[in-house]
């Protein structure tokens, strides 16, 4: 399995703060938030890793990255998004860097407390399909939500009206190789992206998603400035990507 790093973006959330860098390359306590991905990438076991960027500002990572070795990895590649397609768009350049095979998916904002190797694992074992993890928010109408029966999920909302849970989608996800055909398939939304939601809702259509719930906390540091001081606070007192129990 391979991973992709999603950390391009405006960041107009958290203006002026990204004037003049990529929201990605700003510090969460003692580190530049797109540390925070690539070590949950490592801890899992992956060591092949594609960051997809955009903007005036993706040599930046390039300058900070490398080639990934001090972080562990075997390699390390980037790509570059034109504009600002969604994140289903930015996940298609990345179907040559996977050459058929499944990867793990994780948007360059988020950060979690704890290790998701185990994820990773049970994932592996599925063999193929689609598996997202869950972590339960106070404000379910900002995020795709997950309708649940019992452990199963049937359906994904985006941003819905009415929750009929307070189970969001976080940026991480598992996909097998056919994501990159599902893709293909997508209709613009509304806002004129193509959205990860649709891709989401087509596995859970085959009958082929499944979905773990996150232990510990989950910080979308990219949603605005509140957020991202949370996670710059919640990171300083329980550190990241620990693993499970420890």
């Amino acid at each position: 399995m391979k991973g992709v790093i999603l950390a391009g973006g405006t960041g107009s959330r958290l203006f002026p703060l990204t004037k003049v860098t990529n929201k990605h390359l700003l510090p969460v306590y003692n580190k530049p938030m797109i540390y925070y991905p690539i070590e949950c990438m490592v801890k899992a076991g992956i060591d092949e890793v594609l960051l997809v960027t955009g903007g005036n500002n993706a040599g930046d990572f390039v300058r900070l990255l490398g080639n990934g070795r001090e972080f562990g990895l075997r390699s390390l590649n980037y790509t570059y998004q034109e504009g600002a397609g969604g994140i289903a768009q930015a996940l298609g350049l990345a179907e040559d860097f996977a050459d058929g095979g499944s990867i793990l998916l994780i948007l360059g904002d988020n950060i979690l407390e704890y290790s998701i190797r185990d994820a990773c694992k049970k994932f592996r074992h599925q063999g193929q399909g689609a598996k997202i993890l869950l972590s339960q928010v106070e404000n379910p109408k900002a995020y795709g939500v997950a309708e649940m029966d019992g452990d199963r999920v049937v359906k994904i909302v985006e941003k819905p009206k009415e929750p009929k849970s307070n189970w969001a989608v976080i940026g991480i996800y598992f996909y097998d190789g056919r994501v990159f055909d599902i893709v293909k398939k997508l209709k613009p939304s509304a806002r004129g992206e193509l959205e990860i939601t649709d891709v989401n809702n087509a596995y859970i259509e085959m009958g082929e998603m499944t979905a773990d719930k996150v232990n510990g906390f989950w910080a979308d540091a990219g949603e605005n400035i509140d957020f991202y001081l949370k996670a710059c606070n919640t990171v300083a007192q329980s550190g990241a990507n620990k693993e499970t129990g420890k």
